[in-house]
């Protein structure tokens, strides 16, 4: 039987570098002095979904011109590309209809 390896959110985006972007009271936005805040998270993750495309896209330049030969580690880059830009879909698909859900709500 294949194993699945378990990736995490913080696999696909480079913390900050105060390393605040992987703790708990990050995600929150309950830090004491204000960084970590969900918008910062989120630029972070974006960051990093850019730099992962941006890696694949060089290596696959590199594969066509000849300058690479190892096409697995090429293949492995494009398909980790595409899980974080997917995932990063899903999550402003779930942000989107969560902000759809609170415009609803009569105060």
């Amino acid at each position: 039987m294949n194993t699945i390896p378990t990736n995490t959110v913080s696999d696909f985006y480079t913390p900050s570098t105060t390393g605040s972007a992987t703790s708990p009271t990050a995600a929150t936005g309950t830090g004491q002095d204000g960084e970590g805040s969900f918008s910062s998270v989120l630029q972070n993750a974006i960051g990093g979904v850019e730099q992962l495309h941006t890696s694949a896209q060089q290596q696959v330049t590199q594969l066509a011109s000849g300058d690479r030969q190892d096409i697995h580690n090429v293949m492995i880059a494009v398909e980790k590309a595409d899980v974080a830009f997917q995932l990063m879909m899903q999550v402003r698909n779930k942000i989107v209809s969560a902000y759809q859900e609170v415009s609803k709500m009569q105060f």
